[in-house]
């Protein structure tokens, strides 16, 4: 029987509590998605912060369990089969946590698949445009005298916040009343434009009602407001 011992990124990162799964991460809104699906479904689990100051993320040990070097990954003892299972790409993740506790995804087929279907706009849209934005705004961006790259990606971060807050008129979260592991991906990335990215002015946040008004909400929620926070910095 396999068991985490056989698994190098332990060896890096010892588990105390071999049992549970194994949460490698950073509080990024990448990172965050799994600790807030973790703290909303209960499941057992111990963090691991991979240090980006001390390029852990690059180490072997990593590598062997996320060959794409990008947090979060996870490696759960009780997979499928009662076999330990590694898993990396963050959506990929939530689906599985989703259908590992029967929670945050909808059972019915129609709704299950529509939900899947806002997952990946995240994932393929708001995550990489966002992040695109703040690369421009905020970080090594802002020494290049042309804004045509910036000013690019604040059309389509306008573009895409337009969508979401048409999606959200009259709906309580993404599928309407049903929170799901959609909310849990998109408002992770949401908040990081308007509050650590400083964008909020540069893309007209307060004219996206809808989208404002689930933010406050979602942060507002229990296991989001302790999940944000893991894992701690150091």
């Amino acid at each position: 029987m396999t068991t985490l011992a056989q698994f190098p990124i332990t060896q890096k990162w010892p588990p105390q509590h071999p049992e549970r799964l194994q949460l490698y991460s950073l509080p990024t809104p990448n990172g965050v998605k799994v600790s807030i699906m973790l703290e909303e479904t209960g499941l057992p689990y111990e963090v691991h912060l991979v240090s980006f100051d001390k390029n852990d993320q690059m180490s072997p040990e990593f590598l062997s369990l996320n060959p794409n070097n990008k947090i979060p990954a996870i490696l759960d003892p009780d997979g499928p089969g009662g076999q330990p299972l590694a898993l990396f790409e963050s959506g990929a993740i939530l689906l599985y946590l989703a259908e590992k506790t029967g929670q945050l995804l909808p059972a019915d087929p129609a709704r299950r698949y529509e939900t899947i279907q806002w997952l990946m706009f995240q994932m393929g849209g708001i995550g990489p445009m966002f992040g695109q934005l703040g690369f421009f705004h905020k970080f090594a961006g802002k020494d290049y005298e042309d804004k045509r790259p910036r000013d690019r990606y604040v059309a389509e971060a306008k573009r895409l916040l337009a969508v979401l807050d048409q999606r959200l008129q009259g709906r309580a979260w993404i599928m309407g009343e049903e929170y799901t592991i959609a909310d849990i991906a998109t408002f992770g990335w949401v908040r990081n434009l308007a509050g650590f990215y400083e964008a909020g002015e540069l893309v007209g946040f307060d004219a996206y009602t809808e989208v404002k008004r689930v933010l406050a909400a979602f942060v507002a929620r229990p296991a989001v407001a302790r999940g944000l926070f893991i894992p701690t910095r150091v």
